[in-house]
């Protein structure tokens, strides 16, 4: 049984080969992480890496692939078990926080980081890791009904203003369009090299170009 065989029909022999050789983190398993997660590994990505220190809740069940009998269990673990039962992916899973002084080890053997955390001062730890060792990073968040996915040179913190984590309106179909675009601009990437940003919103169901202001 071939578990990829519809997006082999979609992409060429030699595009799935890069995916399946391609080595990457993703840093957050909340809404956005463990979907893209999820995806790449049903796309042909092998050598996937979850960074979360974080326990699956109640709340986190309209947004995110896990299940009622998960709660309690790291978010990073549940994902393993999850996608090598789906599709056989070994998924590595590090439940711990990233931090500044971690974040060469834990991110090293990865040639694309994603960021997908909650939070303004991870997300600048990755923002700096990325720049200073010369490592492709690409920044996915959500607020509100916008969301955007960009490149790391263009990329700049939000406000730490938005990191209440625990309470904030969130729409799956909006996750689920940003999750799309987050994943088609990797493999756009590790396709061809391209770096293209953009923005979603919800209301009018438009992904457009990131503009630099």
């Amino acid at each position: 049984m071939n578990s990829l065989y519809h997006e082999q029909l979609y992409r060429t022999p030699e595009v799935m080969s890069r995916l399946r050789e391609f080595p990457l983190a993703v840093c957050g398993a909340g809404a956005l992480g463990a979907n893209i997660a999820e995806s790449l590994a049903r796309m042909g990505f092998a050598r996937l890496r979850v960074i979360d220190r974080d326990r699956v809740e109640a709340r986190n069940l309209s947004t995110q692939p896990y299940y009622r009998a998960d709660a309690g269990a790291f978010k990073a673990r549940v994902l393993a078990n999850a996608l090598y039962r789906a599709v056989g992916v070994e998924l590595d899973a590090r439940t711990e926080a990233l931090t500044e002084a971690n974040a060469p080890a834990l991110l090293a053997e990865s040639a694309l980081v994603v960021d997908a955390f909650d939070n303004s001062a991870s997300r600048r730890v990755l923002k700096e890791y990325a720049a200073g060792a010369s490592v492709e990073c690409l920044h996915a968040g959500l607020v509100g009904d916008y969301a955007e996915v960009v490149w790391n040179d263009i990329y700049r913190v939000p406000s730490a203003a938005q990191d209440d984590v625990c309470d904030y309106p969130l729409a799956r179909n909006l996750v689920t369009l940003a999750v799309g675009v987050v994943c088609e601009s990797i493999v756009e990437f590790v396709s061809t090299g391209a770096r293209r940003s953009h923005t979603i919103t919800l209301r009018d169901f438009a992904i457009r170009p990131y503009q630099v202001n």
